[in-house]
């Protein structure tokens, strides 16, 4: 009897240690699955951290490209701002020559014009070679100087006068023109300036011309 009793022991012995390693390598397998589960939800949420830091990354690079072409822009419109005052001077510098190649026809012309003689009038000598004070009127730049003569000394430097003449009138001028035109841009207003100037009295090139 008691060996038949110790048989029956070790048989729920074995029988409880195998359910225990079922159970074990059971939970075990679980445990794995869980980590395993767990890893991927980390790597998940790591991917998605990492396209929202792309995202971020791309509108940032997005908004210094806008940023800078913006800059471009404007140092470009800044530029053409400074370089449309020397544009004045080029015009009425080539409107300069064709008014001094004007006069200079003009006083060929004069020069060359046979005279009428008027019985109380003093001027009897051939003007094809006009004198005054020893000087003959042979070419063109003689016939200029004989023409000026009476007036004031010829300006050695006219386009400085000619500068310092548009300067007094832009600023006397621009104020006016900004207050009837307060909506149109420095370059328009230049414009206009530039406009009234070709026409004003003060030109120094229309006061010749009016002479």
């Amino acid at each position: 009897m008691p060996k038949k009793f110790a048989g029956e022991n070790n048989k729920a012995v074995e029988a409880r240690a195998r359910k225990a390693a079922v159970k074990e390598a059971e939970n075990a397998r679980k445990q794995k699955a869980a980590e395993d589960k767990e890893w991927e939800d980390n790597d998940k949420q790591i991917l998605k951290k990492q396209q929202r830091k792309d995202d971020q990354e791309r509108k940032k690079q997005q908004l210094l490209e806008k940023k800078a072409e913006a800059k471009a822009l404007l140092e470009q419109e800044m530029n053409a701002i400074k370089v449309a005052p020397k544009q004045p001077l080029a015009k009425i510098t080539r409107a300069q020559i064709m008014a001094e190649n004007e006069r200079r026809e003009s006083a060929i012309k004069s020069v060359n014009k046979p005279s009428t003689v008027v019985a109380d009038a003093p001027l009897e000598e051939n003007l094809n070679r006009l004198q005054v004070e020893e000087a003959v009127a042979r070419n063109v730049d003689d016939a200029i100087t004989v023409l000026n003569s009476k007036d004031q000394e010829i300006d050695k430097h006219p386009e400085k006068r000619l500068k310092a003449a548009f300067t007094a009138f832009e600023e006397a001028t621009m104020p006016r023109i900004k207050q009837e035109n307060p909506t149109l841009r420095l370059s328009q207003l230049k414009q206009i300036l530039r406009k009234e100037w070709m026409k004003s009295p003060d030109n120094p090139l229309n006061q010749r011309l009016l002479k």
